[in-house]
């Protein structure tokens, strides 16, 4: 797959490539999110975990633009982008997918992927208008950006089948693949295994390793416990709109306060652990 020098994290970024300071989101009064604080490292996947309605998705819907926060900061590379709108985020180098799949139904497979290579496009209207070989060029390097994603995530055969007929443990793939052509420095991943089987799944972690190998900084959400502790180097986790505890995956799965979050406490608690285990969570 055709990287850019973006690819590789710069000596720029010394300190976090993400802040998020004291986040507080409200909907009719209620805190989906309460003065939530953590970094980003350069190059590194970062798991945020939680119980359902903890405030992962509105935490990523604000990062990406798609919510404004009642209180607090978001900075990328020391940059305030809280109040930017999503296409200005994306093109600053945030990109994400989403917990419920936003493809194109009625486009290919690789027409989905060519729309975020687009964003690596440089020529627009007058470009195109003032001669055409200049256009021409791009338009083929971008084909060849989103054959080679596709190829990435394992869909190179499926290029020319439309969004919409494919399983949905492809969507999650082509959804990664269109993120992967926009040549982002920051995925942020909303249940992207939701729907993998178990090959699918253990194909989607390579990938992600390979990403971080090639420079990118990642955050995943998910569900799926073992592919989160597999990958992350540190974990955030939140509980009731708050961030809970931040660690490694050891760290995190070791923290009764996690535990009791996610399988109660009391005759409840003793029992599920006993029959899921402490590292399923």
């Amino acid at each position: 797959m055709a990287q850019s020098g973006s690819a590789t994290v710069d000596a720029k970024c010394a300190g976090p490539l993400l802040s998020v300071q004291g986040l507080t989101k409200l909907f009719g009064g209620v805190a989906a999110v309460s003065q939530v604080s953590f970094d980003l490292a350069p190059g590194k996947l970062t798991g945020l975990i939680g119980p359902n309605g903890s405030g992962k998705s509105t935490t990523i819907n604000l990062m990406s633009g798609l919510h404004r926060p009642t209180r607090g900061a978001i900075y990328y590379r020391g940059e305030n982008i809280s109040n930017l709108p999503p296409h200005r985020i994306a093109r600053l180098g945030i990109v994400r997918t989403f917990q419920l799949l936003r493809l194109f139904g009625d486009l290919s497979a690789f027409e989905n992927v060519l729309v975020g290579a687009h964003l690596r496009g440089k020529n627009g209207f007058a470009a195109a208008c003032l001669g055409p070989l200049k256009p021409r060029t791009e338009e083929q390097q971008l084909h060849q950006i989103a054959r080679d994603a596709l190829e990435f995530v394992g869909l190179g055969g499926r290029g020319e089948i439309k969004a919409r007929l494919l399983t949905s443990g492809e969507g999650r793939l082509l959804e990664l693949a269109r993120a992967i052509a926009a040549d982002p420095e920051l995925i942020l991943l909303d249940e992207p295994a939701a729907g993998l089987n178990t090959a699918e799944t253990t194909l989607l972690a390579e990938k992600l390793l390979s990403l971080v190998d090639r420079g990118k900084t990642l955050l995943l959400v998910d569900h799926h416990m073992s592919l989160v502790m597999s990958v992350a180097s540190s974990v955030i986790v939140l509980a009731g709109g708050q961030v809970l505890t931040i660690g490694t995956p050891q760290e995190v799965q070791a923290d009764p306060r996690v535990v009791e979050s996610y399988l109660g406490s009391g005759e409840v608690y003793r029992r599920r652990r006993a029959k899921r285990g402490v590292s399923e969570l």
